[in-house]
């Protein structure tokens, strides 16, 4: 619960707004041959005037769309442009100063010299809600994806499961294994990114169809046997492997919707959007199934279950997502002339094969291969609090509907943190700040541990007293602190070593990077749980609780298994100690990559 809702926040309220200056870069190569450094730089200084916080502007080089065009991570708007040239020239002539000067003050002029009508908002709702509509939908399967594991839990699977289930969040770390495709494979007579939206969004419906008639078979818990695992893992990878698939394709076309003066709205779009829909399909979903939760505020006659049923729920957004792509596919034209008379921004793509061989090149490079490495190891000590803390609270009475809505006053907190630490990330050494945040989570992740001991005692007849959920919430709320310390710092980090000339393609690959560290050490903390706990049978002379066969055993001969060494404070410990070696061993060394030569990091294409 911690770790699911946690990282989709940060990505949908954090990095989804990291997109103005891509935009402001998009339309400098689109109206100019080769846009200058210094346009490039004007446009970072836009973004800083637009956004959360003063760093916000470098950040923005993970959007850089000057030079490639290469698919797109999580919320960074991906480049496009003509990579062929390894040493790109750096026009700086009054002429191309001057336009893209106008290109920031929002001129729109045509090529004929004749400013064109700019509409404003009004004239372009209609596009503004259907990128809105579509980030919804994109939240479904998210939201519904987070929901399992909690579901799963109150049926008491094993935390083997659970990490086989976790491989269904690893679509969205991997996007950019297969974006470029997305940009370079479409049918011209039918649209570019419609090529890939439509399908997409036609698959997730129809899978959302065959789960809502077979999710109660697959989640049903008969005596000795538990919910199917592996089927629900295939159909929900496949839900968020479509899921990232169509944000590719949206976040693409959200560029090109809208009119040069509107396109800042498609951040505003994608980050209500998503947040929305994840709104729905978790926290919304789980408070209208929970039958305690819907019987105390929302019915005047209790009864056995939920207002909706997860079934229900499938059918009724697979419907939703049919007949919404349908609607799209017929009516809206994506290779139409721009709005109002004006000229369709001109995409372009790149081979496919140069973006890998981009990829690979940027990873060879010394100073990079070894941020990455620290990257996909730094957050082991944190795995065991991240991914495993809330499925114990859940085992241990708390209600996952009550789990689930602690996520809506965290809001207000996301949105603050980023404008408040940004003032100590904005520097040129950003990476102290994650440093010195490093072993206040550890201690957090502790403090967790502390936390899910100390809850069965706590547990009343009507449930669990109020000051509970207060201290939940306080020390979810410290522990967003030093998370959006270490992210927000990060992100930084990455905007400043990036190579201005590939920075989309660069950073993209940074986050890949920085999301597949956390996604490996929570599988691997998930699984590990029930190999380092023991349990032993009580009542039954001769029996074990080693594995679910020997359970049932000591149950039928009417013993219980009495857990005498939960794994999850082993791991507790254990993460702290790894952490630990980690920051002291090397947290330093990765504070070093501050001190290297902006060379070290410079991508020498085609050499």
């Amino acid at each position: 619960m911690y770790a699911d809702l946690s990282g989709t926040f940060i990505n949908i309220i954090l990095t989804r707004q990291l997109k103005h200056t891509d935009t402001c870069r998009r339309y400098a190569r689109s109206y100019t041959s080769s846009p200058s450094e210094k346009t490039i730089y004007r446009c970072n200084q836009v973004s800083r005037g637009h956004s959360w916080f003063d760093a916000r502007g470098s950040t923005m080089e993970l959007s850089d769309s000057v030079t490639h065009k290469n698919g797109r991570q999580r919320k960074p708007a991906v480049p496009q442009g003509d990579m062929s040239d390894g040493n790109r020239v750096r026009n700086t002539t009054p002429d191309l100063e001057e336009e893209g000067e106008a290109l920031l003050r929002g001129s729109d002029t045509e090529n004929n010299g004749q400013p064109s009508v700019q509409p404003g908002i009004r004239g372009e709702l209609g596009n503004v809600s259907l990128l809105l509509f579509l980030y919804v939908l994109q939240g479904i399967p998210l939201g519904l994806a987070g929901s399992i594991p909690l579901i799963l839990q109150s049926k008491n699977v094993s935390y083997k499961d659970q990490a086989f289930f976790s491989f269904v969040f690893w679509p969205f770390s991997l996007k950019l294994l297969w974006a470029p495709l997305v940009d370079a494979l479409y049918l011209t007579w039918f649209g570019r990114r419609k090529s890939w939206l439509v399908p997409t969004q036609y698959l997730l419906g129809l899978f959302m169809l065959y789960l809502s008639v077979t999710v109660d078979t697959l989640l049903k818990s008969d005596e000795g046997q538990g919910p199917d695992v592996i089927t629900l893992t295939a159909v929900f990878f496949m839900l968020a492997f479509l899921a990232a698939t169509q944000d590719i394709a949206v976040d693409g076309w959200a560029l090109t919707m809208l009119s040069r003066e509107n396109v800042g709205y498609a951040s505003t779009c994608n980050s209500v959007g998503q947040t929305a829909g994840y709104f729905l399909g978790n926290v919304l979903f789980l408070a209208l199934e929970s039958a305690d939760f819907c019987n105390k505020y929302l019915r005047a006659e209790p009864k056995e279950t939920g207002i909706v049923t997860l079934s229900d729920f499938l059918f009724f957004w697979g419907v939703v997502f049919l007949v919404s792509t349908t609607l799209v596919a017929i009516m809206k034209k994506e290779n139409a002339r721009g709005q109002h008379g004006r000229k369709k921004v001109r995409e372009e793509t790149q081979s496919v094969m140069e973006t890998y061989k981009l990829l690979l090149s940027i990873i060879k490079m010394p100073a990079v291969f070894t941020f990455c490495s620290l990257l996909l190891t730094a957050k082991m000590g944190f795995s065991a609090a991240d991914a495993v803390t809330g499925l114990k609270l859940v085992e241990a009475g708390v209600p996952k509907e009550q789990l689930a809505l602690l996520a809506v006053p965290m809001v207000p907190l996301q949105v603050l943190l980023p404008l408040i630490i940004s003032k100590y990330t904005a520097g040129p050494r950003p990476l102290d700040v994650f440093y010195k945040a490093f072993p206040f989570r550890l201690l957090i992740g502790l403090g967790y541990a502390v936390l899910v001991w100390w809850t069965p005692s706590l547990k009343q007849e009507g449930g669990f007293p109020l000051y509970y959920y207060t201290i939940v919430l306080f020390s979810y709320a410290l522990h967003q602190v030093a998370l959006y310390s270490m992210y927000v710092a990060c992100m930084a980090f990455h905007a400043k070593v990036s190579d201005p000339v590939i920075g989309g393609t660069y950073m993209t690959l940074l986050n890949t990077v920085t999301n597949l560290g956390g996604n490996w050490p929570s599988t691997l903390a998930l699984w590990m749980v029930d190999p380092l706990t023991s349990k032993e049978c009580q009542g039954a002379a001769g029996q074990k609780c080693g594995s679910p066969e020997e359970t049932g055993l000591c149950v039928k001969e009417g013993g219980v298994c009495v857990t005498s060494l939960d794994g999850y404070y082993v791991e507790s410990v254990v993460c702290a100690l790894i952490g630990l070696t980690w920051w002291v061993w090397l947290g330093n060394r990765m504070r070093r990559l501050q001190d290297q030569s902006p060379a070290a990091w410079r991508c020498r294409i085609g050499q």
